[in-house]
């Protein structure tokens, strides 16, 4: 899939960068260890997505199933906010609307739009870019090519910055288990019924704490090797959290954790939401040791990820403003920590100008406040630590403090299923492997507990379904055995 390249080149680089423009902004980033790994190939050249290859191929030289494939996936982009930005993007949108026969050049323009249109408009000011922006049509090949190579000088400069900034102590890197899985229902696909007790359980349970343990040590190892220390911090995976994976948490070093205000309210037995609460870190004493948690403020996080985007960029600014104003005075003399915590990715496409006007606006109000000083959550825990202590942890994610986004439904058991049938052939002791293939074998599996496969199943989307059960082939592949009839086709009920 090309979304970590397209998403490198609009979103990943500039959101860092933007922040040299504002020494007093100091802010935490969240980089997955499996997202940096694929940065990596893409610059190192060990990989190319189908969408990369369909574009460095000559438009004269595309099959039919080529160009329908361009046409199907290469305005895959925002139609409001980018597409109809672009009046050529636009007609060759509004043509194949229209079913209307696209010719070679037709095709080349579009190879190179749809790559161009996800490179931010941060990164468009250098003269040739400029210039076939200011061009619009009648590509040429040659063009397309510095379209591409551009890509690539975005994408190799992104894990440099974020070290850079990490060095001047502007910014804070936290890290992720590795392949970004649902912890808690690795543990144990049972804990679901814990945060929803109406919750339908696979009928094979899957119940790998080992698992749990080596996703977050080889992030924090991944982590050490990549920026010089280990975090202080870690994103669960979609905020999920519970009681059970706390121990491996602490024992990997780990310092602090974030999720979501309603699992805070949940763990401490709230019906009401308590912002006295809320603006504070917590503690976790456990036998292994003590972990901090911070939990974010969801209605303002989701006015930045899902509201503010319809709105004027002097108008979302001075709301949100107005929110921490409104704390503040809720506070008066007393210091508060508000957690604002969110995807990165997925919003600013949906902003105008890819969300540089709203960003850039709410930078320069928090550096000139009075009221409101922004921190990284390490620099405020070493000045604050916590002074409430939390006995048991309430399990859950971001959604609903449960996990029915990831289990629940008749296709994600089913895929549970799969994967539970494909990690018990690894604890049958005849099985015959090599070390070097126990761990590839292995791979396979971790990659395949990754939270997103799950969350699409039973929404219609059949990448994710390939992908999911490609993973499990190479597993039975690697290890010698027989791949399952049942991976062979798109998982059905």
């Amino acid at each position: 899939m090309p979304w970590v390249r397209l998403h490198g080149t609009k979103d990943y680089l500039d959101m860092v960068q933007i922040l040299e423009k504002f020494p007093l902004v100091h802010q935490t980033f969240n980089l997955v260890p499996s997202l940096v790994e694929q940065i990596e190939d893409y610059t190192n050249r060990t990989l190319k997505d189908k969408y990369l290859e369909l574009s460095f191929k000559p438009a004269k030289e595309l099959t039919s199933q080529e160009k329908d494939f361009i046409l199907k996936n290469f305005f895959s982009i925002s139609k409001e906010r980018v597409i109809s930005t672009h009046p050529r993007y636009y007609e060759l949108y509004l043509k194949n609307l229209s079913k209307k026969e696209f010719t070679p050049q037709d095709y080349l323009d579009l190879q190179l739009w749809f790559n161009l249109a996800w490179i931010d408009s941060y990164f468009r000011t250098g003269t040739e870019i400029k210039n076939i922006i200011d061009k619009a049509r009648f590509f040429t090949e040659e063009e397309k090519r510095i379209v591409l190579d551009k890509q690539a000088e975005i994408l190799e400069n992104i894990i440099p910055t974020y070290k850079k900034f990490m060095a001047s102590g502007q910014i804070e890197i936290t890290t992720t288990p590795y392949y970004h899985p649902i912890l808690p229902l690795l543990y144990n696909t049972n804990i679901a019924k814990e945060a929803n007790p109406k919750t339908i359980l696979p009928k094979i349970k899957f119940a790998y704490p080992e698992d749990v343990k080596a996703q977050i040590e080889e992030a924090v190892k991944f982590h050490q090797s990549k920026f010089g220390s280990p975090p202080s911090g870690m994103w669960p995976s979609e905020e999920s959290v519970s009681e059970h994976i706390l121990p491996s948490i602490i024992q990997a070093g780990i310092h602090w954790i974030v999720t979501d205000e309603a699992i805070l309210f949940k763990s401490l037995k709230k019906k009401k939401r308590d912002t006295r609460l809320l603006y504070q870190p917590h503690l976790l004493t456990r036998d292994e040791g003590k972990l901090n948690i911070v939990f974010r403020d969801r209605n303002l996080s989701d006015l930045i990820g899902f509201v503010y985007y319809s709105w004027k960029a002097e108008s979302a600014v001075a709301d949100l403003m107005k929110h921490l104003g409104n704390i503040s005075l809720a506070f008066g003399e007393e210091d508060v920590l508000v957690t604002i915590a969110m995807d990165g990715e997925n919003a600013w496409e949906y902003y105008p100008n890819d969300g540089h006007d709203f960003l850039e606006l709410l930078y320069q109000r928090l550096s000139e406040s009075k009221i409101i000083k922004t921190t990284t959550i390490n620099e405020y825990l070493k000045k604050f630590p916590p002074k409430s202590e939390i006995k048991r942890l309430a399990c859950g994610s971001w959604i609903y403090a449960e996990f029915g986004k990831w289990i629940g439904n008749p296709y994600k058991v089913r895929a549970w299923e799969y994967l539970a049938k494909a990690r018990q052939e690894l604890d049958n002791p005849e099985l015959r492997t090599k070390d070097y293939e126990l761990g590839l074998a292995l791979k396979q599996i971790h990659i395949a507990e990754g939270s997103d496969w799950f969350w699409w199943y039973g929404e219609d989307h059949t990448d994710f379904d390939r992908l999911f059960r490609t993973h499990l082939s190479n597993f039975y592949t690697i290890i010698k055995k027989p791949i399952p009839e049942y991976l062979r086709s798109q998982i059905t009920i």
